[in-house]
């Protein structure tokens, strides 16, 4: 990446009030660690080492992967930095800020931490860039990050130095190989703050403090992006990144089907979705629903009522016995022969 004049920045997004998915986080010692050192050994390794080990105490198994979570909101993952087998493909610019920490669970699956820690050194600007992330046609998506990060109060010599934030960017792209863009050419999405930050007096109660913010992008136009996270001289730890969008799910009401519907771009806007009515069913007033932004079915209007001889059972229309001969002709034609099948049946009550 090259430094470039920082173009006029937008609006931070504002946190969604709503509560979001949460793993649960238990303090138990995995069993193993590996890691993948690509930094050079510095003063700070007297701090690296217990926060780590508390890190890895917190951080707890990470939950089974699976290509759609469908969180009560209706929720469907476009990554999970947890669930991600394998190696990410994320770059850090300079090579010598954000380092990848490779670790595995108590269930010995991997899971991917990226670490910066350098609070004793001026001017720092690392970039850590990831892969491109399709949006599977998704108008508007949120992202979750759950970090710690180091109070500056508790690190020795370091208040000149040392920062409490870092901020998150995005750039829109249709290819999946156009992630060697400048830096200002990514739009800044927030700063993001821990609401706890952790000292000394945790690392030696074994206590780690774990931040959850949720942030979210809209209207996105292409079919794809990327996330970067620039570190100013802050001591974090990303423990896992989430992206994902809102669905209001397939439902059944008033006799009529409605779709899986993506949520829309603006976060007060209801999308209006016609229904189908379901079998043996009619028309009685166009059915139609709205999907609303956090991915549940409001305002509905209109209905379909069940055909003559069925009622309405459990969402479907079902034949129900009224006394008369219901008669079925089949015609099947056979070369020069024609066979007429008459088949009678009886409705049996329901």
């Amino acid at each position: 990446m090259h430094a470039g004049p920082q173009k006029p920045q937008q609006k931070p997004h504002e946190v969604n009030t709503g509560t979001p998915t949460e793993y649960v986080c238990r303090a138990v010692e995995t069993p193993a660690v590996m890691r993948s050192r690509r930094r050079d050994p510095s003063a700070l390794t007297g701090l690296w080492e217990p926060w780590q080990k508390l890190h890895r105490a917190a951080s707890g198994p990470a939950p089974a992967a699976s290509p759609t979570l469908c969180a009560p909101s209706c929720d469907v993952n476009l990554l999970d930095s947890r669930t991600v087998m394998g190696d990410l493909g994320w770059i850090a610019f300079p090579k010598n800020g954000w380092e990848e920490i490779g670790e595995v669970d108590e269930n010995y699956a991997p899971i991917h931490t990226y670490q910066v820690c350098k609070v004793m050194e001026q001017n720092q600007n690392n970039w850590l860039l990831t892969s491109w992330i399709s949006n599977e046609g998704a108008s508007r998506i949120f992202i979750e990050l759950k970090f710690t990060l180091r109070d500056c109060n508790s690190l020795p010599g370091g208040l000149g130095t040392c920062k409490e934030t870092f901020n998150m960017y995005y750039f829109e792209s249709d290819d999946e190989n156009g992630r060697n863009v400048k830096e200002n050419q990514y739009i800044k999405i927030d700063t993001i703050a821990a609401d706890e930050s952790f000292t000394e007096l945790d690392l030696g109660d074994r206590v780690m403090k774990l931040n959850t913010e949720v942030r979210d992008v809209g209207p996105l136009s292409k079919t794809g992006f990327y996330l970067a996270f620039q570190d100013l001289g802050a001591c974090i730890a990303l423990v896992s990144v989430r992206v994902y969008y809102k669905k209001c799910p397939s439902v059944v009401r008033h006799l009529a089907v409605f779709p899986d519907t993506i949520t829309g771009a603006d976060s007060s806007q209801l999308l209006e979705v016609s229904g189908s009515c379901v079998n043996h069913s009619v028309t009685e007033e166009p059915p139609k629903m709205h999907c609303s932004a956090e991915g549940e079915w409001l305002v509905p209007i209109g209905k379909c009522m069940c055909k003559a001889g069925y009622e309405e059972k459990n969402g479907t229309c079902e034949g129900f016995y009224d006394g008369t001969v219901h008669v079925h002709t089949i015609q099947i034609n056979l070369t020069s022969m024609e066979l007429s099948f008459i088949m009678i049946r009886w409705m049996e009550n329901s």
